[in-house]
């Protein structure tokens, strides 16, 4: 089903994993799949690699879940990308029942200077599909704490609504630890004229080096509850974890009393921890049918 469709109905709940690399086993990741399968999700979001380096592997997952009756959504970048591998890859998704997509600039690989490919920003890559291919549902990504690149929060909302009005049919955000942030940026985006969904995008803390350095590398911020927790445990793996996933229950509880319209969990294929932080929030009491 269309992720558009189901946000007019409901509050979504979805994962996001990746695919392995090239040459090892998919095992593991079927592994995890069986058990983030029995919390019913919405949709399941798929990676590649940078530079696009297992873009096959991608939709041999993609292929794998829908055979399980869940609803897909692979990512697609422009590094690299040219509209060959649009009409492609947009075939190969079609051809197998895909529906939706997330459209991104992607991270540039060490040494790049842009994406060496025919699409240098997610908005051109929205306007291609939505015109080559405009029964595909895309969405595309936002930033409740500004873009790491973007030099004000009034410049990166300009580019969310062009996304908008190019094709985007909904926004996932960038993992963001801060509700409060995340309040300030919908009501700002709305005032701006963006009015499709966003869903709200949640890494959950388990590793302090993990917690950090996905923190840093993305320009969001780290509040004083969970800088808290990662000076008290800096020593201490396991309890940090235990307190993490905590905060992490909390958080989610937090977005849905906010008034998120989706809940999309990184689950890094940590199925164990995923389902232990599922279980103990009660996220799945708020999702209705």
């Amino acid at each position: 089903m269309k992720i558009a469709e189901l946000l007019k109905k409901k509050r979504t709940f979805s994962f996001e994993v990746f695919p392995p690399k090239d040459g090892q086993p998919m095992e593991p990741l079927q592994n995890t799949l069986s058990h983030l399968y029995k919390f019913n999700p919405d949709f399941i979001s798929i990676t590649y690699g940078a530079g696009g380096t297992n873009e096959g592997r991608s939709v041999e997952v993609c292929k794998l879940i829908l055979e399980s009756g869940v609803d897909v959504m692979p990512h697609f970048t422009c590094i690299g990308n040219t509209f060959d591998k649009v009409e492609q890859y947009a075939s190969n998704y079609l051809d197998i029942g895909i529906e939706n997509i997330l459209l991104l600039r992607g991270d540039l690989p060490e040494g790049w200077t842009g994406t060496k490919g025919d699409f240098e920003h997610a908005s051109d890559l929205i306007g291609c599909f939505k015109e080559k291919h405009p029964n595909l549902c895309i969405g595309a990504a936002a930033y409740p704490e500004i873009h790491i690149e973007s030099d004000t929060i009034d410049e990166d909302i300009q580019y969310l609504k062009l996304k908008q009005d190019l094709g985007a049919e909904f926004f996932t955000t960038q993992l963001c630890h801060d509700v409060h942030a995340y309040e300030r940026f919908m009501n700002r985006i709305r005032s701006a004229g963006v009015t499709i969904p966003v869903i709200v995008g949640v890494m959950p803390i388990i590793s302090r080096d993990g917690a950090i350095r996905m923190s840093l590398s993305n320009g969001v911020s780290i509040p004083a509850e969970l800088s808290a927790i990662m000076g008290r445990y800096k020593d201490d793996a396991a309890s940090f974890k235990e307190a993490g996933m905590e905060y992490t229950e909390r958080l989610l509880g937090s977005y849905i009393d906010a008034g998120a319209e989706g809940i999309h969990l990184y689950t890094l294929n940590k199925y164990k921890d995923i389902s232990e932080i599922i279980e103990l929030s009660g996220v799945l009491d708020s999702v209705t049918i």
